[in-house]
């Protein structure tokens, strides 16, 4: 009979976990059944390198969520990338993203903050959507998790995915969640 160590079994069981949130979001709906959501597990050494990345914008803007945020990922053994692309519009006229479709298809997109913009809210809403479903399931395997924008922020600027807006969601399986109870700045920085 094999034995199977804990720490074995839980980094396997979070990595089907991950694996099934992938499913996840991309089975989740869409606006008119287009698809543009791209998914991206990663661990070890290529995890890390995502927070060795937060730890530099952290330095940069002195944002403290970028360092915490780095620790926790660090700490947590997966990290579930989800990303769309949203800068060709659905064809919806809906005005959300603040033009028509015609505009928006017409204007430059710039990045001048984090992610590329504007971009059509539809598929904005799709990935909120696919990012709902994920973490759901998550919930439904006991995995903890947490969804970050800045995991996303340091995977946008490493070009990790083909993607105009990407947030992570980093998975660990303790017992108590690392990704509540976490410390705050002294100050706000």
């Amino acid at each position: 009979m094999a034995i199977l160590r804990s720490e074995d079994v839980e980094f396997e069981g979070v990595l089907n976990a991950a694996k099934l949130m992938a499913v996840s979001a991309r089975t989740a709906p869409k606006a008119r059944g287009m698809d543009a959501i791209s998914t991206l597990i990663l661990t070890g050494d290529e995890k890390d390198r995502i927070a060795d990345e937060m730890e530099k914008i952290y330095e940069e803007r002195k944002s403290y969520i970028f360092k915490r945020d780095a620790e926790n990922l660090r700490k947590s053994p997966v990290v579930l990338l989800i990303g769309v692309r949203g800068r060709e519009p659905k064809g919806l006229d809906c005005g959300a993203c603040g033009f028509s479709c015609d505009e928006l298809r017409r204007m430059e997109k710039k990045l001048k903050f984090t992610f590329p913009g504007p971009n059509c809210i539809k598929y904005v809403l799709d990935l909120g959507i696919a990012i709902g479903s994920a973490v759901k399931t998550a919930s439904l395997l006991n995995v903890d998790n947490r969804v970050m924008y800045t995991i996303g922020a340091a995977a946008k600027r490493l070009n990790l995915m083909d993607a105009d807006i990407i947030i992570g969601i980093p998975l660990s399986a303790t017992g108590k969640s690392i990704y509540f109870d976490r410390p705050r700045p002294a100050k706000a920085e």
